[in-house]
């Protein structure tokens, strides 16, 4: 995602690095998430803890980078790709979340009062 967000600053203009920058940040927020997870994130990302949540983020970080060139398409296509899998994995009942997908299960609502 980081490289798709690059590619996107070329050829240089205002919308072009406002949405470079867009991508890279969440290329860096998904990385971060598959060391650590920050306290917030499960509250108010919770949709990035299921496999389908996390496939259709990546569609759409994919479907920003389609347009303008190659090394676009090639970068927001492998994004949308990795995307559908996450998607496809959702309805394969013998695959569970990894454990990093697991540890904020508890989602909305299950704080401790």
């Amino acid at each position: 995602m980081v490289l798709g967000g690059i590619a996107q600053f070329f050829p240089i203009g205002v919308q072009a690095v406002i949405i470079g920058l867009y991508v890279i940040i969440f290329g860096l927020a998904t990385a971060l998430l598959e060391f650590q997870i920050p306290p917030p994130v499960p509250r108010y990302a919770s949709f990035l803890f299921s496999f389908i949540g996390r496939g259709i983020f990546y569609i759409f970080v994919g479907s920003i980078l389609l347009h303008d060139g190659w090394p676009r398409y090639v970068a927001g296509s492998i994004i949308a790709i990795v995307g559908l899998a996450y998607v496809a994995l959702e309805f394969i009942p013998s695959i569970e979340p990894p454990q990093n997908m697991r540890d904020a299960d508890a989602g909305w609502g299950a704080e401790q009062i």
